[in-house]
């Protein structure tokens, strides 16, 4: 019976000591097509603008903001999206040669079942 819990024993403390590895210490290294996307990507956007609005309907800071501000930031052309629960408030930088701040209205009033999320007071500003 002893020999089953030291097997057990090093067989759990084997598992935390090589499976669980620290990547939060080490760059990211990334490959030159990668690197090469990103720059591309940047270089692309010519007319950076900012947009930011009011979110009514959210009702936690996961289900709700978090999801918008995936959904945000994975739209084409959207370079940052930010989403405060606290003050219902969304922030979007994106190339407006790309989008437009109706597009990400849309996309966030879309969201979940369609009815949800009514998005007021849109501000726009341009880049220098």
């Amino acid at each position: 019976m002893k020999l089953v819990k030291s097997f057990a024993i090093l067989g759990i403390a084997s598992t935390f000591l090589f499976s669980c590895k620290d990547a939060a210490g080490k760059p990211t290294v990334l490959n030159s097509a990668d690197s090469n996307t990103a720059l591309t990507t940047a270089a692309v956007i010519k007319k950076p603008e900012t947009t930011s609005f009011k979110i009514d309907g959210m009702t936690c800071a996961i289900g709700c903001a978090k999801t918008i501000e995936t959904k945000l930031a994975k739209m084409n052309g959207v370079q940052k999206a930010s989403v405060d629960f606290d003050k219902k408030q969304a922030t979007v930088e994106f190339d407006a040669a790309v989008l437009t701040p109706r597009q990400l209205i849309q996309a966030v009033e879309s969201t979940g079942d369609g009815k949800t999320y009514k998005v007021s007071n849109v501000r726009s500003s341009r880049k220098a």
